[in-house]
């Protein structure tokens, strides 16, 4: 077995917290030592200073030879151990400084090497004095199994900063290495749908994870799936378990006196399936309650000792790191995702004689939402503006920084002033503003009576035109000047024919950026796009997305509009997400 460790000095590797394996073997009758990589003693517990016949202090800072000069033979074994990572169980005999009548003594000894980063630090040592051997056995294999159980936990919790990810994670940890049962219970999101108030003094959490051993799994669902809100009652373990913020050992085969109904009749059911007893830990991180960990345990389990509670809290503690991490994404993810989704579903005019359809969709669920962003603008003389932006990063400050952007942009179209010269505006006020997020934006306007189309661009992806009748579209390179926010300025407009019925596509580059494919390429397999026999706007973004959005590995935002006499046209929609 090896030990993973954080960094290596002098002293205790990092990751094992002094405090933490004061908690899990002072108490220990099997005597512990944490050497370091030159053997000397960083811990003693106090049943090795009885096998020893020496205080810890003595112990600490010397080595193996120096402190049982009787025993040095056995450094032999240690510096085994420290070089090729193998776990080695000795049998010991001879004398140390403790008192005996006997002439010689006999100990069994476990020595396990300490890593980081694949190197020996150090090596932990667990030793006995053969007396009871069936006993001391039984209390070295559990101390083994528990510093194993933890030396795991980071590596195991915490892989993804999914919230129930994290919390299967956890209960998938537990069992059945200390567990019959577990189940994490989680305060109810604070962003997102509502959700109902429970009677009074009864606490609702949502159950993010529960799992069994065996035929236990499917067995305790009955007691509330994944996903479900669960009711405790104010004397139920959980409850107290967070009111005191401290763990709840409770044993469910004695008597129920002093339990409420609900309580009871909970228990008479856990009972039916075997289930004895309950140790429910809270899970809080930087001082805030996040939930409860319960770990259940069978008949013909072990009973939950005083050390299985301080292994619970270790879990407990950093399972809630994890969940802390989790959560802080996804009620930063839910705010943007909220924010994004109401400005993009801003109320619009209609827009006379243009007649426009729109997408956002966004990567994943599990991405930081983007500052994708578009927008028409009616200008005088039948004209209008089009945009189409991308501010740079994710989260909730991009998704501010958009609503910035295409409001500064809304007020200075009402100006009539040509693309570029919005753009060289825009850039000055966002600079002045001290805005610390720099965008990409496309502006066309439109002229149905001059049949032209000015564009001008902020860093952003050329437009694509696919007139009507036509195989093929036309990708039109069109001067390209630096992103808003940077202060350079320089941009110029382009004019492009665009007649009745020629369709202007707009995009952001979540369509066509792939990874390890240059952009020109990406760009170029736009030439192909041509409208649909339907001929609707709609139907030609449906099919880009189809056909270009399944493999994205960021938020797509597209606009399509076109020229057309009569009666005007919106259609807007968003894909779900």
């Amino acid at each position: 077995m090896l030990l993973q460790a954080e960094g290596c000095a002098d002293g205790m590797p990092s990751s094992i917290d002094p405090a933490t394996v004061a908690a899990l073997f002072d108490g220990n009758p099997a005597g512990v030592a944490v050497l370091d990589h030159h053997l000397r003693y960083t811990y003693v517990n106090p049943a090795l200073e009885r096998l020893n016949g020496l205080p810890a202090a003595s112990h600490l800072g010397r080595t193996f030879s120096e402190v049982l000069p009787e025993l040095r033979g056995q450094a032999a074994a240690l510096r085994d151990v420290l070089a090729d990572g193998k776990a080695r169980e000795e049998t010991i005999s001879g004398r140390t400084w403790a008192a005996s009548l006997a002439d010689q003594r006999f100990w069994r000894a476990t020595y396990h090497r300490l890593e980081a980063d694949g190197a020996a630090c150090g090596l932990m040592a667990i030793v006995v004095e053969i007396t009871d051997v069936a006993r001391q056995r039984e209390e070295l294999e559990q101390a083994r199994g528990h510093v194993a159980l933890l030396s795991t936990a980071a590596v195991r919790i915490g892989t993804t900063l999914d919230m129930d990810t994290t919390c299967r994670e956890v209960v998938d940890f537990v069992v059945p290495a200390f567990a019959d049962v577990a189940a994490v219970d989680v305060l109810p999101p604070e962003v997102g749908h509502s959700v109902r108030r429970p009677g009074p003094g009864v606490l609702r959490l949502r159950r993010a994870a529960l799992r069994g051993d065996g035929d236990l799994d499917e067995q305790v669902q009955l007691f509330g799936h994944s996903g479900e809100y669960v009711d405790f009652a104010p004397d139920s373990p959980v409850t107290r378990c967070l009111a005191e913020n401290e763990p709840v050992l409770d044993d469910w085969t004695g008597r129920d006196e002093g339990r409420g109904a609900a309580t009871a009749e909970r228990i008479a059911a856990f009972r039916t399936l075997g289930l004895r007893e309950a140790l429910v830990v809270p899970l809080t991180a930087r001082g805030h309650t996040l939930g409860a960990l319960s770990l259940v345990r069978a008949e013909g389990s072990p009973a939950f000792t005083d050390q299985d509670v301080v292994v619970a809290r270790e879990v407990a503690v950093r399972a809630g790191v994890s969940l802390d991490h989790a959560r802080r994404y996804d009620h930063e993810h839910s705010i943007a995702r909220e924010l994004q989704r109401s400005l993009l579903s801003e109320p619009r005019g209609a827009h006379p004689h243009v007649e426009v359809a729109t997408r956002y969709l966004p990567a994943d669920t599990g991405v930081l939402v983007g500052g994708d962003w578009f927008d028409v603008v009616p200008l005088q003389d039948g004209r209008h503006l089009k945009a189409m932006g991308d501010v740079m990063g994710h989260g909730v400050e991009a998704a501010v920084a958009m609503s910035h952007y295409r409001s500064l942009l809304r007020l200075l179209a009402g100006e009539d002033l040509p693309p570029h010269q919005i753009l060289e505006q825009l850039d000055a006020m966002v600079e002045r503003s001290g805005l610390d997020r720099a965008a990409t934006c496309l502006l066309a306007v439109v002229d149905r009576f001059a049949g032209v189309c000015e564009v001008a661009s902020a860093g952003h992806l050329p437009p694509v035109f696919i007139d009507p009748g036509e195989a093929g579209a036309r990708i039109v390179p069109v001067p390209v000047g630096p992103p808003l926010g940077t202060g350079f300025g320089g941009y110029r407009t382009a004019s492009v024919p665009c007649g009745p019925g020629t369709v202007l596509f707009m995009y952001t580059d979540g369509l066509v950026e792939r990874r390890g494919e240059d952009i020109d390429t990406s760009v170029r397999r736009l030439a192909s796009l041509t409208l649909p026999p339907s001929g609707r706007l709609d139907d030609l973004l449906d099919q880009v997305l189809d056909r270009f959005g399944d493999d994205a590995e960021d938020d797509i935002a597209v606009l399509a509009s076109r020229i057309r006499e009569g009666r005007p046209v919106l259609r807007a929609a968003q894909a779900p997400g």
